[in-house]
């Protein structure tokens, strides 16, 4: 017999600041114990002992502990693309390499979070129904990177942002999965990964142009 579908929707929204309040310390407490004890230690009484609210008023909002999880993995997510697209207008005009700077700062901001609610998350990005919202977020992520690289004629923008989103968030989850401290080292060592396949990824694509005989212009520089 075939299992039911997990439920990962909020039964509702809240409306009124009272509920607003409630949602956000049933959040907060799913993630200090996801922090502490990971997945095995996720449950709606324990969450809502930790939140200080009755079961009943979690219910309100949230059917099952993967819906707080689902929720708590949204708004993870829409901190993240709200810091990378503020990044691109802050360094809007200013040299690639300074812009790629900010965006390798935001992400690995976003994933400093400890080993433990780290790999809790891990885990439910792969149990929990959520590809299509992925594949949402790593397509607008792709597209507002892509645009960036296109302003600095980068060649084939796309496909260099969709690898450059590899190298970044790969780099970034590992380093958080082993507990680095150091961001700024973190930061310099991603940029110099990210940098480095630019400038290639030019050099090739120049070499390859057929009867290209102009040297392109490197990454980093405005029109």
């Amino acid at each position: 017999m075939a299992q039911p579908p997990t439920v990962i929707e909020p039964r509702k929204k809240p409306r009124q600041a009272r509920s607003t309040v409630t949602v956000d310390a049933v959040l907060e407490a799913a993630a200090r114990i996801l922090q502490e004890g990971g997945l095995d230690a996720l449950n709606t009484n324990e969450i809502a002992r930790r939140a200080g609210v009755s079961v009943g008023s979690l219910y309100q909002y949230f059917p099952t502990k993967e819906a707080v999880l689902a929720e708590i993995i949204r708004r993870k997510r829409l901190r993240l693309f709200n810091g990378l697209t503020a990044a691109l207008e802050e360094t809007r005009g200013r040299p690639l390499e300074i812009t790629i700077f900010r965006l390798v700062e935001v992400t690995i901001s976003h994933q400093a979070d400890k080993p433990g609610f780290a790999r809790a998350l891990e885990y439910a990005y792969s149990a929990l129904p959520l590809q299509q919202e992925t594949d949402d977020l790593k397509d607008g992520i792709v597209a507002a990177i892509s645009g960036l690289l296109e302003e600095h004629d980068v060649p084939d923008p796309r496909q260099a942002a969709r690898d450059i989103v590899a190298i970044v968030r790969g780099m970034a989850e590992a380093a958080g999965l082993r507990g680095e401290k150091d961001r700024a080292a973190l930061a310099t060592r991603i940029c110099r990964a990210v940098l480095g396949y630019l400038t290639t990824d030019v050099a090739a694509h120049s070499r390859a142009a057929p009867g290209s005989s102009h040297r392109q212009k490197p990454p980093g520089r405005n029109r």
